[in-house]
Order: structure tokens, then C-alpha cells, then sequence
């Protein structure tokens, strides 16, 4: 076979190939299965070599080459190990016959633990069925029994890799066949260490407690095997510190044949570094010492240790005995104070301390690597595993899948997450095969020796095309999807809400929930333990989740004025939105979502009846960034959009509704949440109103030309008036609106006019029909004659009753007007009309201002509702809205027509340049505008608590109470304290105000 055929094959050096296989007697016409086959190994060169060493020192060769091409599952698996593991190679160098492990039905079989530790025990001459066997030794020698056990290991792990390499064992079956070899090396170990000192075997009872991956049956091929010991006295032992001084002389020797170099390579170290006190704690203690230690001193990162500890070795009854001991304070750890925060920290060294050479080729301590994997994992069971037992596991990945069967993991972050677990730990395999050498770091690019390294754990892995940048480019993949999910399951906050949770109620039954509910405020436990049962009862997915986020967000509810309606509200939601995925993924992996959810829930009946109408709408609530005030041009975007997706006006106006009850949810749970400012509210409110006025009437003209048949023969727009028209519209007002047309050229003013009432009509129409979105009231009492006077004018028609009969309350009534839909070139012209009017030439005269004082007195007289408190009435009591915009709306009508700056329709804005142009000093402008702000927020707040308008601040006291939470009010004595500073406030800031209004509007 010529060196290019070779090279083509997969031999990097072909003429050295060609001469190792004259040297092995192989030629490509009687042994063709067998070149094959090398060709095939993750490293040809290597499995040829040590093809050629067995060939050479063993004995039969010949039936050897003969068995290789007879029988394809042992030329798999002996080329498969060969070309991967330079020490298993020297292995069989070294003990020729052992090639025959690969060979059989018992090869392809995986043992169980019982099987491994009684063939361990019996290779060093003890009886696997004794209670505490004890070896033989050869010739009395410790050294040749340790010596046949740890040849019987290689042998195991030889017929382990054998299967494992060629796709006959998966990664939980190996790793957990490792760890089972594990265990029964140490009862091994153990029985020689009886051997060797007997006296010290008759004194005590030993129990072996494997912990890290050995506990958890997920150990690597080189590891160390993490132990503790426990020890009780045995005979006639006298006390417990006598047993353990022996059970230590056993330990001691035990560990030591593991890791000896003599006489069949070291297997690896045993580890007892976890044990009480570390290093500096006594190498074995007794069970109550375990116990007390535990109870007293341990710190938070040893019972995330204890999370895999397993019996492995030694004494069952005892081993038993230690896990029955331990367990409950493992799962009880996490009450413990700041458990997570220090978990949490514990990971953030490990990757600080990382060593430079080789950080950024570190599979297990890495970032993104095995560590992030199982210290997510290790927490989330910790703060969930004490309520529910089924978390309860030491491996890795049978955790990770009850966590996604419980639902505290999202199945497809599981399946990523096992999915990267098991690529990891197969690259770490495959890295300590090589020289069974325990090490995880990837090799690097620099040199010939760590390329061809890469070249043959990437052609172990099944990237044959290009193994080393296929392996790199999977490698860097799975570590950045692993750190993603890391950190979105690791620093999850439904973690530390769940983690200070009592453990009695992070997982309530019915008679604790019903407790739990009174001791939290609930007016009716009872009706709240059935919303509590419907949303948790069952075996669903959507129940575990449930069952895991309610008892943090019932303390959340309580926190609310109202928790009964708050919880009523998410059972409600909950079941609209059903098994919707998003929905649940939500909830669990976004606390803050659940814990606003709570919060406006029970708080708000406007925001509840709203959310109610569109559950999805939760899912504004994860940012903070959804919930701010979308733009004017990005909402008649989407308003247009919605009108084209619909044939019926009816219909097409739904649409835009839906819009806009889904931007006065945002609003509104903005406001509550303290992302949104009065300003800011009434800004939103405004744009979304303005928007939707204006795609009704787009849809209202085409329908009025559609039934009358003929073009439109007017031009048409909406003035907004009032709060409206000042950018201040609250949740409770209706639109203020004027109506103005203008007949286009050639047409007729009759036919015009009917055109432009039908359009006005049809408008109403379409924004107040029934259904399942808020109205939008349009009220058109401030047009000229007010009820009296025509719907809709003609620009020339407004002209003429302005230039005639115009009074001061229109004028005044005209600084708020705004055009916000329709025609926006009749809207300019509207506006050219208006501002001589509001905008007085010379200012208003002296007798406007007696007029308009006579007004203001006039309107608190009569105006203000019967039995109202005129302290307490946001809009027309004293120091109230009215009292502020009054002195406002004056100085604007005296001095607009020179100052260009008043002229806005914004009362803030104007109230801030009259200040500006020393029209109101700075200290009465900051009281006046502190009580605007606050009039419209209690004005506002009390709309979102009660669900329906008002001005006043209630006199129910559970409604006060309510507001001042709404508002931001806190109290520890059942809500009182905060409503009596709510009262108090209030009245303060707007005594000051009114006194201001008395010296600005009433004095010349």
C-alpha cells in the first residue's frame, strides 16, 4: 500500500504507517478490513502504533490478526481505544492478553455495580458477600494484591472504553459505570486495608460517602473521587473516639492504593478535603459528630456538597444510617441567611481564580463551562428541592430533567442545557482518555502536538471533514448557550424570593395555605384557598409552575390594598391566557412580572378590567422599556396598519379600540409603577386618543361616501378642546372636541354641511358602539352656543360667530384648542382663525377680567356636586385643578399676544414661561404647579383604584386606603397612617395653592 493511499486514509506520517504495518503483518490484500478500520480511529497513527506494540510483545499474534478479521465488533472496539487512548494502548502493551476484554458478548454488556464490586473483590481474595470483607494477601504482601486490583480496574476500564468509544454506551451509562468502578475499587481498597491491620478492622464499623460526581454516579474516566467517613464503634470497642482512631488507620490506607504509581499506574487520588472542617477536621468522625457539626457550624457551600452525597463503600447499615442523618439538613439549608447570595459568590471566585495559561480553554471551570451547568442546576434544587422531593437527585442530568418536569426549568432551556452537559463532559472524556491523566482543558493551536490533539478529539467526536475547526466552532457555541442559560437560571430572582420563603410555606397545602392567608390580610381565606386550589391542583405543567411562583406572590398580594381581588385578577388571567407557553415561561423565569402582576392586580380595578379584556398584555410588564409612551407617528403606523387588515368599519374601528385600550393598559400600569409622571400620563393618554379619533374618522368618511355614493365634498377636522386639547387627558375624561369643515371648491354648502354632520355622526358612532374595548366619548359642548348651537360649523361659519358673538368664556376656552385629526391643512387655518381670539390684541380688557372672575366664583358655586368637600375635590375644591389652570389660562389672555411662549396649551408649560417672564414668581409658580401635579395624580389614581371616575377623594376608607397605596403610600398599621398623610398632604399643598390663586386671580 503506497504512502498516498495511506494518506488518503487518515495517516498523518504515511511512511511511517507503511513500515508499522510490514512491521505487524498486515497487508491490504489479506488484512484490508483491518487498514480500513485504523483509517477510521480518531487517530489512525496512534492506533497503528499501538496495534503494532500488541502485535509484537504478545504472545499470539497470529490469533490475534486472525481475530481482528473475523470479528468486526472486536476490530471496532480495539482500533476505537487505540486510536484515542495512548495509555490503554500501553495497558495492553503491557498486558498482551487483555485485548480479549474487547472480545465476546460480555464486552458489549455494561455490568451492574453488584457485578463490578464483587469481581474487584474477588480479584484481591475477598468475599463479596461477607459484612465487612477482608482481603487476601498475596504472599503477605500489601503490594501484589494492590497491584491485581488495579490491573482489574484497568481491565474494566479497557472493556468500558471499548463501548463507550464505538457508540454502544451513552454518557449516563458510562459516567455512572465509572463511578460504580469507583466504589467498588474502594471496597477493594477497604478490604485490604482489614487485610493489612486487623485489629484496627475488629474495632470499628466504616462507612465510605462518595460525594461530587462519584456520589452523584457522573464521574470522568480520571477524577478525583471525592470521599467522607463516617465511623461508629464495632466489638468491643469502648467509646466512639476509639473506633474512630482506627477507622482512620483504615482510611488512611484505603486512599493510598488508588493512587499509588506502583504496579499498574496510578488510578487516582481519593479526596477527603470535604469533609468537616476540611483538611484541618479529623480524617474520620462518628455520625453524631457528622450531625453536629452540620447543624452548628457548617457553612452554606458545604451542604451544595452534600447535595451528591452517597453511600459507595464500607458499611451499608451505617452509610444508610449517615444519609438518613444528613439529608433533612441538606434540604433545609437554604433558610439559612444569605444561602443563594453566597452560592452565587462561591462561582463568581472559582471563575476570578481561574489560572491565566488556559482560562480560555477551560471546559469545566470556564465560563460557559460544566461548573455553570451543575452550579445552576445544585441551586435551583437546593431552593426547590425542600418542598418537593422528586428534585432529590445527585446527577447532574436526571436533576436537570425533573426540574423541567416540575417545571422550574423550561423544556427547551433543559434540553440545551443537557444537551451542552453531555458534548462537555464527552469532551472531557475524550481529553483524559488520551494519557488517563485528569485534565480539562482543551489543547491550544500552537504547536504540531496540540493540533494533531485537536485533529483527534475532533475525529472522536464525528467532525471528519475539518475536526479541529469543527470541534473549536461546536465548542464555542456550546459554551456561549450555556453561559446564557447560566445566567438567566443562576441569578433567576424567583430564587431568592423562593429562598426566603419558611420552609412550611415554600410549597403549601391546603390547611397551611388557609393559615398562611388569613395571617396575610385576606378578607375571604376561603375563597382565596380555592382560587389558590384551582390554579395549582393537578399534574399539569402549568400547575408546577403555579405551585412554585404563588406562595412568593401571596406575600405580594398582601402587600396590595386589595390581595383578595388581586388574586381573583391572576387566577382569572391565568386561565384566559391557559396553557399559553410564553405566558408560563413568564411567570417563572421573570419574577418581576409576577410580582407587578400582584401589585396592579390588587390594586386596580381599571388596570384588572383591562388586562382581563387582553391577557397577552402581560407581557408588557417584563421592561420597563414597554412600558414607556410609544410615539405619535409609531401608533398611527400601526393604527393604519389595523384599518387595512379589516373590511367593515365596525370593525376596522374595533381594531384601533383594541390598540388603544392595549396603550391605556400600559399607561396605567406605567403610572402605578412609578415609570410614568403626571406629564407623561397625560402626554400618552392624549397621543393614543388623538390617534384613534383619527383612523375612526378616516374610516367614518369613507363609509359616509360609500352610502351616499358620490366624493366627499368637504374637508374635515377635529379640534381638541379642554384637557385634551392641553395634552392632560386623564383615564376618566372624555375628548373634548370641536368639529370644523370647509366646502372644497365648486361644491355646495348645504350638501357640505349634511356630508360633514354625517361624518360628525358616524365618528360618534364607531367610537362608542358596544363592545368589548373602553368607549372613547367625544363631547362637543364647548363649540359655539355650547348644546344649542350646530355639531359641526364651516370654517367661514366659525369666523363669522367668533367675529360677532364670540364671549370671554370661548376665548378662554380656546387656549386649549388643538386640531388632532382630519385635514391638517383646515386644522392650520383653524388655528390662524383662533389666535387673535385667545391671543387678545393688547391683552384682555378689565371688564373681561371682572367676567371671568365672576365665572370662576360662579362655577365653585354652583358646580362643585352636592355634599362634596371642597378640600378634598381635585377639580373644582380649593387649590385644585381649576384654581391653577384659572390663574394660568389669565395670564395667558393678558399677556399672550406679546409673549410668544404662552402661547401653548399645556398649563405646565405656560405656568413655566410666565415664571420665566417674571409674571409669577418662582415660589408661587412651584406651589401652584406641586399642586396641579398632585390634584391630577390623586385625580387619576382614583380612576385606576376604583375603576370609574370621580374627583373626589373617597370616603370609603377602604378606597382611601387603596389610593394612598396607589399612590405610593405606605403604612404598618393597616393602611390608616398612610390615608391620614395622603389627607394630610393634600390639604397642605392645596391650601397653599389656593392661597396663591386668591392673590394672583383676585388682586389687580
Amino acid at each position: 500500500m503506497t504512502a498516498g493511499t495511506l494518506a488518503r486514509r487518515g495517516f498523518g506520517d504515511s511512511d511511517r504507517a507503511a513500515t508499522l504495518l510490514r512491521t505487524a503483518g498486515l497487508s491490504p490484500d489479506r488484512h484490508e478490513e483491518i487498514i480500513d478500520e485504523l483509517g477510521r480511529a480518531a487517530d489512525p497513527d496512534l492506533a497503528l502504533l499501538g496495534l503494532a506494540r500488541l502485535l509484537e510483545s504478545g504472545p499470539a499474534p497470529e490469533e490475534l490478526r486472525g481475530a481482528l478479521g473475523e470479528d468486526p465488533e472486536l476490530r471496532t472496539r480495539l482500533v476505537g481505544v487505540l486510536g484515542a487512548s495512548a495509555a490503554l494502548a500501553d495497558h495492553l502493551a503491557g498486558h498482551p492478553g487483555d485485548w480479549r476484554e474487547l472480545r465476546g458478548p460480555d464486552a458489549a454488556r455494561a455490568p451492574s455495580a453488584a457485578e463490578l464490586r464483587s469481581g474487584l473483590l474477588r480479584a484481591v481474595g475477598a468475599d463479596p458477600n461477607a459484612t465487612a470483607p477482608v482481603a487476601t494477601l498475596t504472599n503477605g504482601a500489601t503490594e501484589e494484591t494492590a497491584h491485581a486490583l488495579r490491573v482489574a480496574y484497568r481491565r474494566r476500564v479497557l472493556r468500558l472504553a471499548g463501548r463507550d468509544l464505538t457508540g454502544h454506551g451513552d454518557l449516563d451509562a458510562t459516567s455512572a459505570e465509572l463511578a460504580d468502578l469507583a466504589a467498588a475499587t474502594l471496597d477493594a481498597a477497604l478490604a485490604i486495608a482489614r487485610a493489612q491491620h486487623p485489629e484496627e478492622a475488629a474495632l470499628c464499623r466504616i462507612a465510605v460517602i462518595g460525594m461530587g460526581k462519584c456520589g452523584g454516579r457522573e464521574l470522568n474516566y480520571v477524577s478525583d473521587v471525592d470521599v467522607v467517613f463516617v465511623s461508629e464503634p464495632a466489638g468491643d470497642c469502648p467509646d466512639e473516639q476509639t473506633a474512630a482512631r482506627a477507622a482512620s488507620r483504615l482510611a488512611s490506607t484505603m486512599m493510598r492504593i488508588p493512587a499509588e504509581t506502583a504496579g499498574g499506574g496510578r488510578l487516582w487520588d481519593v479526596d477527603a478535603a470535604l469533609r468537616p472542617e476540611g483538611k484541618n477536621g479529623p480524617l474520620v468522625r462518628p455520625l453524631a459528630g457528622h450531625v453536629t457539626y452540620y447543624e452548628r457550624w457548617a457553612k452554606n457551600w458545604e451542604f451544595q456538597a452534600l447535595l451528591k452525597a452517597r453511600p459507595i463503600a464500607g458499611d451499608a447499615e451505617l452509610g444508610a444510617a449517615y444519609t438518613a442523618a444528613i439529608t433533612p439538613i441538606v434540604w433545609s439549608s437554604v433558610n439559612r441567611p444569605n444561602f443563594v447570595e453566597e452560592v452565587q459568590a462561591m462561582r463568581r471566585r472559582v471563575e476570578e481564580h481561574l489560572p491565566p495559561e488556559g482560562a480560555d480553554r477551560e471546559i469545566k471551570l470556564g465560563p460557559g463551562g460544566l461548573r455553570d451547568i451543575e452550579f445552576a442546576v445544585q441551586l435551583l434544587q437546593l431552593v426547590h428541592g425542600r418542598s418537593d422531593p422528586s428534585l432529590r437527585s445527585g446527577n447532574t442530568l436526571q436533576a436537570l430533567q425533573a426540574l423541567s418536569n416540575g417545571g422550574y426549568v423550561g423544556r427547551e432551556d433543559a434540553a440545551g442545557l443537557s444537551a451542552a452537559y453531555r458534548f462537555l463532559r464527552r469532551v472531557e472524556h475524550l481529553l483524559q482518555l488520551y494519557r488517563l491523566r485528569r485534565t480539562h482543558v482543551l489543547p491550544g493551536t500552537g504547536s504540531a502536538e496540540e493540533a494533531a490533539h485537536l485533529r483527534r478529539l475532533g475525529r472522536a467526536i464525528g467532525f471528519t471533514a475539518d475536526p479541529v475547526t469543527g470541534l473549536i466552532a461546536e465548542w464555542r457555541r456550546v459554551a456561549a448557550e450555556v453561559r446564557r442559560l447560566h445566567e438567566k437560571l443562576f441569578y433567576r430572582p424567583l430564587l431568592h424570593a423562593v429562598a426566603r420563603l419558611p420552609s412550611e410555606e415554600a410549597r403549601l397545602t391546603p390547611e397551611q395555605a388557609g393559615d398562611r392567608l388569613d395571617a396575610l390580610g385576606f378578607d375571604d381565606p376561603a375563597g382565596a384557598l380555592r382560587h389558590l386550589e384551582a390554579l395549582t391542583s393537578g399534574v399539569s405543567r402549568r400547575a408546577s409552575i403555579q405551585r412554585t411562583i404563588l406562595p412568593v406572590m401571596l406575600g405580594w398580594f398582601s402587600e396590595a390594598p386589595r390581595p383578595d381581588a388581586g388574586l381573583l385578577g391572576f387566577r382569572q388571567v391565568s386561565e384566559a391566557l391557559g396553557t399559553t407557553p410564553w405566558y408560563l415561561r413568564l411567570l417563572r423565569d421573570d419574577i418581576r412580572v409576577a410580582e407587578r402582576m400582584a401589585w396592579l392586580l390588587g390594586t386596580s380595578r381599571y388596570v384588572t378590567d383591562l388586562l382581563l379584556r387582553a391577557p397577552e398584555a402581560v407581557a408588557t410588564l417584563a421592561n420597563d422599556e414597554d412600558l414607556v409612551r410609544r410615539s405619535s407617528a409609531g401608533l398611527t403606523a400601526e393604527a393604519g396598519a389595523a384599518l387595512r387588515r379589516h373590511g367593515s368599519a365596525e370593525n376596522s374601528v374595533a381594531a384601533v379600540r383594541a390598540l388603544r385600550r392595549r396603550e391605556l393598559l400600559r399607561t396605567a400600569a406605567a403610572d402605578l409603577l412609578g415609570v410614568a409622571g403626571v406629564g407623561e400620563v397625560g402626554e400618552a393618554l392624549t397621543t393614543v386618543s388623538a390617534v384613534t379619533i383619527d383612523a375612526a374618522l378616516r374610516t367614518a368618511r369613507e363609509r359616509v361616501a360609500e352610502e351616499s355614493g358620490t366624493e366627499p365634498c368637504t374637508r374635515f377636522c377635529v379640534v381638541a378642546m379642554g384637557r385634551f386639547g392641553g395634552n392632560e387627558i386623564t383615564y376618566a375624561s372624555d375628548a373634548d372636541v370641536m368639529f370644523v369643515h370647509e366646502p372644497l371648491p365648486g361644491s355646495d354648502p348645504a350638501r357640505a354641511s349634511g356630508e360633514a354632520n354625517a361624518v360628525a355622526r358616524e365618528l360618534r358612532r364607531l367610537l362608542e358602539m358596544p363592545a368589548a374595548d373602553p368607549p372613547l366619548r367625544l363631547d362637543a359642548d364647548l363649540r359655539p352656543e355650547g348644546r344649542n348651537g350646530p355639531m359641526v360649523r364651516s370654517l367661514d361659519s366659525y369666523a363669522a360667530y367668533y367675529r360677532r358673538w364670540s364671549s370671554t368664556w370661548e376665548s378662554q376656552a380656546l387656549l386649549r384648542a388643538a386640531p388632532v385629526a382630519g385635514d391638517p391643512e383646515l386644522g392650520a387655518r383653524f388655528t390662524e382663525l383662533i389666535d387673535p381670539i385667545r391671543y387678545p390684541a393688547g391683552g384682555v380688557a378689565d371688564s373681561a377680567v371682572r367676567e371671568i372672575r365672576r365665572l370662576k366664583a360662579r362655577m365653585e358655586a354652583e358646580r362643585l356636586p352636592r355634599g362634596a368637600d371642597p378640600a378634598l375635590h381635585t377639580k373644582l375644591g380649593r387649590g385644585g385643578l381649576s384654581d391653577v389652570e384659572w390663574v394660568v389660562q389669565l395670564a395667558q389672555l393678558r399677556h399672550a399676544h406679546r409673549l410668544a411662549g404662552l402661547r401653548t396649551t399645556s398649563t405646565l408649560g405656560a405656568l413655566r414661561v410666565a415664571t420665566e417672564e417674571d409674571l409669577i414668581a418662582a415660589e408661587d409658580a412651584a406651589v401652584l404647579e406641586t399642586a396641579w401635579c398632585m390634584a391630577a395624580r390623586v385625580r387619576g389614581a382614583v380612576m385606576l383604584v376604583r375603576g370609574k371616575g370621580g374627583d373626589s377623594i373617597p370616603s370609603d376608607l377602604r378606597e382611601r386606603a387603596a389610593l394612598a397605596a396607589a399612590l405610593g403610600y405606605s403604612s404598618d398599621n393597616g393602611g390608616e397612617g398612610a390615608t391620614e398623610r395622603l389627607l394630610q398632604d393634600y390639604r397642605q399643598v392645596t391650601r397653599r395653592a389656593r392661597a396663591v390663586m386668591e392673590r394672583l386671580f383676585y388682586d389687580d
